[in-house]
């Protein structure tokens, strides 16, 4: 009998031995990214990759789940105001940063305070808030000056808790070379324009993740060797395929194509901010012209085989607060023609354009298309592609010319981040346009908490922006990616943002 005991228990050890193992990171996921990340903080970032690559290393207060609704994270649990003007967080006590520093509200307030200044390319993302306070050391109170009903959503997507007692000490400049935070991955290395190292963090204060030990991101902006990587097995995942790239892929031996709508709207821009005063593209009768005179539908058919949609505006056609009856323009070069000589210009004119190189799928060839669409109806561009890391910089800058080719995703569910940032005038980092009346909307929507007004004002400003177009607007996407059959639990999300804590590799 005693024989028998000490085999069970023998058993019974190796059993949670086992367990501990098998619930332990294991192995290494590579990720292949279509451009070269600028920064490793999600508010100094220029796009989702760079975001993407940045999240891996933080926690916010709350998080956005792949069902679009938030949780807690770093903050267990939060109450509201009467007035909606106050959020008063209770933080998760016991959260270590990667270095061992304790999470407390004073890193909350002290990544309010130094991500609210002018040289922070996202500060309106931390402006959203008037005042952080620590109440306690696991209590912190956040007020708005008006209700602000996507607070959360923008403190889920940008404010990466930053660890106050190690800024301090190394500076910002050196947190950004050697950044830490609570998330499930720490930064091992960053090897410039080859690839960047994590390394899984043991006391991640979620048990049981991350699921694999090392995380390689790998930047490949050329997409066919992208595609060439995941054949070889060189990566485990990539992205922003095109629909033939995509097409190749399927029935490939060890490789699972996956392809979902992504909450991303591709347009031209108008800049009325800087190189674009002055210019024939403040009259609105013009910008009306340009939309007419691009074939949307032409370039969705030829360069993403109809894998796409027209925009009629900047607000999804999936969202909650799209108005139905807004249609897209439509091609009618005649009425462009129409339109041009109403404003002024008969014979056309002459103006630049600009666009980033390997940065979205088949963008140069639709910047090229637009190009000769719009000399069929006399206005001729010249078109400069460049870097994107360039691109972006510039455009942050508000250096770009007066016509020039971008996109913009969302990860809220919801498309106020996406016009105020588009459209908020000097004040907004990659904004281009100004216009009072949309500001005027953009305040009202950020303020307005009843939903149906809220849905209402939107739809008020969709049929303003037809009127008056800040852009040319152009396609949402479906958008495609190859992940190895070796992937387990990874889920590509509308805004293409990802979180890879759950994922493994077997």
């Amino acid at each position: 009998m005693k024989r028998f005991s000490l085999i069970v228990f023998a058993t019974i050890i190796c059993f949670f031995a086992a367990t501990a193992a098998s619930a332990a990171p294991q192995g290494t996921l590579r990720v292949g990214l279509s451009t070269y990340p600028n920064a490793l903080y999600v508010s100094i970032s220029d796009e989702r990759n760079a975001h993407n690559v940045a999240w891996q290393l933080y926690d916010s207060l709350v998080w956005i789940n792949e069902e679009g609704k938030l949780e807690p994270a770093l903050a267990e649990s939060w109450d509201i105001s009467e007035d909606g003007k106050a959020y008063t967080f209770k933080l998760r006590q016991g959260v270590k940063f990667h270095n061992g520093e304790p999470f407390t509200a004073d890193d909350v307030v002290f990544t309010w305070k130094n991500n609210i200044v002018d040289k922070i390319k996202w500060s309106e993302k931390f402006t959203i808030a008037k005042a952080v306070e620590k109440v306690d050391d696991y209590t912190v109170k956040i007020s708005t000056e008006s209700p602000s009903p996507l607070l959360l959503r923008v403190i889920a997507i940008y404010w990466g808790i930053m660890p106050h007692k190690y800024c301090e000490k190394v500076g910002l400049d050196g947190f950004y070379n050697h950044p830490i935070g609570t998330g499930p991955f720490k930064f091992v290395e960053w090897k410039k324009g080859d690839r960047l190292i994590y390394e899984a963090y043991a006391d991640y204060w979620k048990a049981g993740y991350p699921k694999v030990q090392n995380l390689i991101f790998r930047p490949i902006p050329e997409s066919s060797t992208r595609v060439a990587a995941i054949k070889t097995g060189e990566v485990d995942i990539v992205g922003r395929l095109s629909y033939e790239e995509a097409a190749q892929l399927q029935g490939a031996s060890g490789i699972k194509v996956l392809s979902y709508p992504v909450d991303r709207i591709y347009y031209i821009a108008f800049n009325n901010l800087t190189t674009g005063k002055g210019k024939p593209t403040e009259d609105p009768r013009v910008r009306q012209a340009m939309n007419y005179a691009v074939d949307v539908d032409a370039i969705i058919d030829a360069l993403f085989n109809g894998q796409a949609n027209p925009a009629s505006g900047l607000v999804m056609s999936g969202e909650f607060v799209y108005d139905k009856n807004i249609k897209p323009f439509g091609y009618d070069p005649e009425k462009a023609k129409k339109l041009l000589a109403e404003a002024g210009y008969p014979d056309g004119f002459e103006m630049e354009m600009a666009g980033p190189t390997g940065a979205y799928t088949n963008f140069e060839q639709v910047l090229e298309a637009i190009q000769g669409y719009l000399e069929a109806v006399g206005i001729k561009t010249s078109l400069k592609l460049m870097e994107s890391g360039q691109y972006w910089n510039l455009e942050a800058k508000k250096q770009l010319p007066p016509l020039f080719g971008d996109s913009w995703s969302e990860a809220s569910g919801e498309s106020f981040t996406r016009l105020k940032g588009a459209l908020g005038g000097m004040d907004a980092s990659y904004s281009s346009w100004s216009d009072p009346k949309i500001l005027d909307y953009l305040k009202k929507i950020g303020s307005t908490v009843d939903e149906p007004k809220r849905i209402q004002l939107y739809h008020d400003l969709q049929k303003y922006m037809q009127d008056n177009p800040p852009f040319i607007y152009l396609y949402e996407p479906m958008t495609f990616e190859a992940i190895s059959t070796k992937v387990k639990n990874y889920t590509p999300r509308p805004a293409e943002d990802y979180f890879l804590r759950s994922v493994s590799v077997q």
